[in-house]
């Protein structure tokens, strides 16, 4: 992997300016859906039945976690 790396990096050093934007604007959406991928298969592994809510138990939860208004 290290090699791959070294390899990235001496591309990079070698690009314009220009070419280093071109580059990113290509790369910048595959990078964000990578994160997000990895978010969903970390959610996957880790979250278990019963970890979230459904819309209807998070509406009647709602009040209870929402600050009581302050009066003067």
């Amino acid at each position: 992997m290290n090699f791959l790396r070294s390899r990235a990096h001496n591309l990079i050093d070698h690009l314009s300016d220009e070419e280093l934007e071109t580059l990113w604007s290509v790369l910048e959406p595959l990078y964000c859906d990578l994160y997000m991928l990895r978010a969903v298969q970390d959610g996957k592994r880790t979250h278990q039945p019963g970890d979230t809510l459904t819309r209807e138990e998070a509406i009647r939860i709602l009040p209870l976690l929402q600050p009581a208004p302050r009066t003067l």
